[in-house]
């Protein structure tokens, strides 16, 4: 779980935005320009996108696990009717991470804005916003036993731990990259100086291919690490030395805020993405002795009495999806 030892009564609330704040910028694979307003949210209901561009009866959209539709490259959630928004793990992750559990995002376009490939501009306007503490208990899903996917080399993996943490390894042919590796407990202040910063990447060979299946129309060396061969093409160079594993880390913990819950275990990823990132929540979610859903005061005081418990001795939550 998040680190919470100078508030430990707040962080056993639910929190959202005590301010609004409004971005503009352009989507990474539409290229489409974007205004999106995030706005405090209402006691669980998690994370919930209006698109301004259509008609109100269609343009809501609840950001879980299983309203994901599209993992290439992205991650992208929809509704019934088929409207959808795309690249929201960036603004999940700086969410999720920063304490806040219940949001109204609205925009007017299908993608969320990219800002600089990172999740640094977010981190920051959340901060000035402030948060506020509301009076639901805050939702935890405990993982109880060890669960895992895989895909070829990639592999992702939930297991019990006290405290959410993450750990991810990556191995590039690339010289700039080379294997990288990170592991460290989430919380806020680990978030703004260690992961919020992280910009995402891309590679000089893919862009043709990219760009004849119709991505990254708005990505340029402005929004995004730009490898070339065994170099980085940006002339400011890389904002740290592991910058591509920690902007992995960044994308894992975006995804896993689509639980709807503060997930407390430990996540293990190499070479994952975001398809695997959505395919250990649907495991999670299927496989009942895996996981207990219940507050995250519960978890606190006992957590040791959950790896044991069948998930009816538990306090209990109405779990929306």
């Amino acid at each position: 779980m998040l680190d919470y030892t100078d508030e430990a009564n707040s962080y056993l609330y639910q929190h959202t935005l005590k301010e609004s704040f409004t971005v503009m910028g352009r989507g990474l694979h539409t290229g489409i320009k974007t205004i999106m307003s995030v706005l405090p949210g209402e006691p669980d209901t998690g994370y919930v996108f209006v698109r301004r561009d259509i008609h109100p009866s269609r343009a809501k959209i609840v950001a879980r696990w299983n309203t994901v539709v599209d993992t290439k490259l992205c991650t992208t959630v929809g509704n019934s009717l088929g409207v959808r928004v795309s690249t929201v793990e960036h603004l999940l992750a700086a969410l999720y991470a920063c304490g806040v559990d219940n949001a109204h995002i609205v925009l007017d376009g299908p993608e969320v804005p990219i800002m600089d490939g990172s999740a640094k501009d977010f981190a920051f306007l959340i901060k000035k916003s402030g948060t506020r503490r509301q009076n639901q208990q805050r939702r935890a899903i405990v993982i109880r036993k060890k669960i895992s996917a895989r895909d070829g080399h990639k592999f992702v993996q939930l297991s019990p731990h006290r405290h959410t943490k993450l750990s991810i390894g990556i191995q590039f042919e690339s010289k700039a990259i080379g294997t990288q590796y990170i592991s460290m407990t989430l919380n806020r202040e680990h978030f703004h100086r260690h992961i919020a910063q992280a910009r995402t990447f891309g590679f000089s060979e893919h862009l043709d291919t990219l760009a004849s299946l119709g991505y990254g129309k708005g990505g340029s060396i402005k929004n995004a690490i730009l490898v070339d061969g065994d170099k980085v093409k940006n002339e400011e160079g890389l904002r740290f030395k592991d910058e591509f594993v920690r902007h992995k880390y960044l994308d894992a913990v975006g995804d896993l805020a689509l639980a709807g819950a503060r997930v407390i275990g430990h996540f293990t990823g190499v070479a994952s993405g975001h398809q695997l990132n959505n395919a250990i929540l649907h495991e999670l979610m299927i496989d009942e002795e895996a996981r207990v859903f219940t507050t995250v005061r519960n978890a606190y005081l006992n957590w040791s009495r959950l790896m044991y418990l069948p998930e009816n001795d538990t306090v209990p939550f109405s779990y929306q999806n």
